[in-house]
């Protein structure tokens, strides 16, 4: 009996240490592998997205927001036949092909208990799904992006993916504060691995962005730029609207654009900002780079003569033209207005590849100028110490330096402004918790003085009231600006049918509140492809929409404030009022008049007329000075209140009050 007690206790303590040792093993050694197990077969967590903040233009007007939209889920372990399963939600869907039917059906086939089926599908799907009435299949509610202008501003807001995660434009800068926190959802299963508990926690929202963006301006933007594509028969362009006193962006379109609701039709090259990632050489609109560095480092004066050599310059075998040949001498002034190389490349010498470089990165070229666009480039900038004459020639008058439109749009503010670099920004303000809090405008650095930036602001203005930048001359303000062209780069070499037509300037010219930058790439239409044939004229129509759109008053014809007796006070008042506009006082509203004929004002002073126009209820336009001398409407045609009114001011009085021939 001993021998089989002992053999027993042994086995026994044998078993008995063995199944310690081994429940020491799985709740030690393996015990946080066997919970994550048990969780995975017990647990299912589904993570949604949160609901993004919206986006609003300077105005409060609504560029993107989120919407609710359906996603379809399955529970593949109480799913009977995946196969008839994806066959009938396919038939429904209307849009799956023989893979996605059968990535489906392997789906299905899964050992889990929850899966997409597809994610945000339209009302109309949804509800057909929901008509099958199919075991296994659910829903679940997440947010789906949706911007109601379409390709307006594209570019500048950019688009989300099917996680709502930012994936380009302010949407993926900005996805941090505008994304909020996710949700989940939390489904429990029972040892038959069917559901039987589903908890949800809801996503936070994120933060509102309002940007600089003004959303009439960049529709019309996007417009003009259009037709001056359509046109132009171009490859597309590019339009930046700035204010050069704060750097907000107002406006900035690209074409050819996309969809943001719809982003995967388009490729990747045409959802490309070229405005920020771009480059191209900027030709002549950046002689004013060479004329700031001219001026500040007193190499050249405005009115200096500058021998031009008849158009024409060599560096060894190299030989540089002017479009036309000019006299052998033209002012500085001259050599910007008619935009001379010959001229801008004999003041660039003079200046030297250091310094010009220096100035060439103190205007913002060389490096990125915003921290508001994704993937900015820094553009091409060469070393100064590696520049020949030849290589600094092509320097001085816009070849061999690679900028943005955003970068040029930096640069031609700073001469606008006065003489500083801004920080060109898209965002104006973040509002999260009911708190506004607006972002501040940054001041870079100095570029060049004052009195600098004056000098050029009135070459700029001769460059478009008789230089190559006429076509984008205003009949009511004054322009500043500057023509560029230049040919551009195929296989390697400079082509001679391929060109960049650019116009950069500012409105009105002094006191600007806009500078625009129009760039078209590759026109091939009947206007030809120089700066000033196919920029300006784009220029000239964004300039005039903008300086409407913020009633700007003239800066060209301006009437002086009139002075004008109130009947009920025995003093002359003057009324201030916005530089340029009209001020009248308005007489008694029971003295007011208004008649149903145009009456014969010839002879009368300006100030007289205009108080007849005013009672009347018409809207005066003059010219001239002196008295009337001619008028339209002409006298005893029936008029209209807010009508046009034009008249002709001379020296001479009219020896009778009829109407003469339109002076």
């Amino acid at each position: 009996m001993k021998p089989r007690f002992v053999f027993v206790a042994l086995t026994l303590l044998i078993w008995a240490g063995a199944i310690e040792a081994r429940l020491v093993w799985l709740q030690i050694y393996e015990h946080d592998d066997l919970v994550a197990r048990a969780e995975d077969q017990q647990l299912d967590t589904i993570n949604t997205s949160p609901k993004r903040g919206d986006i609003l233009d300077r105005r409060g007007r609504l560029l993107a927001y989120s919407v609710e939209a359906d996603s379809v889920s399955a529970n593949p372990r109480v799913i009977e036949d995946p196969v008839a399963v994806a066959a009938s939600l396919c038939e429904v869907l209307n849009d799956c092909t023989e893979s996605s039917q059968a990535e489906l059906v392997n789906k299905l086939n899964q050992d889990r208990a929850f899966v997409y089926v597809r994610r945000k599908v339209t009302p109309g799907q949804s509800k057909r799904i929901a008509g099958l009435n199919l075991k296994g299949i659910d829903y679940l509610t997440e947010d789906q992006r949706f911007y109601p202008n379409k390709e307006l501003a594209a570019h500048v807001l950019g688009y989300v993916g099917i996680d709502n995660d930012g994936l380009s434009g302010v949407e993926a800068v900005y996805d941090s504060l505008i994304k909020g926190r996710p949700g989940t959802v939390l489904v429990q299963t029972d040892a038959r691995k069917l559901g039987f508990s589903r908890l949800e926690r809801p996503p936070t929202a994120g933060a509102t962005l309002e940007l600089t963006i003004d959303h009439y301006l960049q529709y019309v933007v996007e417009r003009e730029l259009h037709i001056a594509i359509e046109e132009n028969k171009a490859a597309g362009g590019t339009v930046v609207v700035m204010d050069p006193q704060t750097g907000e962006i107002l406006a900035l379109a690209n074409a050819p654009t996309f969809n943001p609701n719809t982003y995967q039709r388009k490729s990747a090259q045409t959802r490309r900002n070229r405005a920020v990632q771009d480059l191209y050489e900027p030709g002549s609109t950046f002689k004013l780079v060479t004329a700031s560095a001219a001026f500040e480092e007193h190499v050249v004066s405005q009115r200096e003569a500058i021998d031009v050599s008849a158009g024409m310059i060599k560096f060894g075998s190299r030989v540089i033209e002017d479009v036309q040949q000019y006299d052998d001498l033209l002012s500085f002034t001259d050599v910007i207005v008619r935009s001379s190389n010959v001229g801008a490349i004999k003041v660039g010498l003079r200046v030297g590849a250091e310094r010009l470089g220096l100035y060439v990165k103190r205007f913002g070229f060389g490096r990125p100028t915003s921290p508001d666009f994704m993937g900015e480039s820094s553009g091409m900038v060469y070393d100064p110490s590696t520049l020949d004459d030849s290589a600094l020639a092509s320097v001085s008058m816009g070849y061999q330096v690679g900028v943005t439109p955003l970068q040029m749009a930096a640069a031609v503010s700073v001469i606008a402004n006065g003489g500083e670099l801004y920080e060109p920004r898209v965002v104006r303000a973040v509002i999260k918790d009911g708190r506004r809090s607006p972002v501040p405008h940054k001041v870079v650095h100095r570029v060049i003085s004052e009195r600098t930036a004056e000098i050029l602001t009135e070459i700029m203005e001769q460059v478009v009231e008789r230089g190559t930048g006429t076509g984008a001359s205003l009949d009511e303000y004054r322009v500043a600006g500057k023509t560029g062209t230049t040919s551009r780069l195929v296989d390697g070499e400079y082509s001679e049918s391929d060109y960049n037509a650019s116009f950069v300037g500012f409105a009105p010219s002094r006191e600007p509140i806009f500078t625009i930058v129009a760039m078209i790439e590759s026109p091939q239409g009947p206007n030809g492809y120089y700066g000033g044939q196919v920029a300006a004229p784009m220029f000239k129509k964004v300039a005039e929409a903008a300086l409407l759109r913020y009633g700007i008053p003239p800066t060209i014809n301006t009437l002086p404030p009139i002075l004008v007796t109130h009947r009920t006070k025995r003093y002359e008042q003057q009324v201030s009022g916005s530089p340029g506009l009209q001020a009248i006082v308005s007489l008694n509203s029971d003295e007011k008049e208004r008649g149903t004929v145009f009456p014969n004002l010839k002879g009368l002073s300006a100030r007289d007329a205009i108080r007849v126009l005013t009672k009347l209820g018409m809207n005066p336009h003059l010219h001239g000075v002196g008295v009337v001398v001619a008028q339209q409407p002409e006298a005893g045609m029936s008029i209209e209140l807010g009508s046009k009114a034009t008249l002709w001011l001379g020296r001479h009085v009219p020896t009778q009050a009829v109407n003469g021939s339109q002076p």
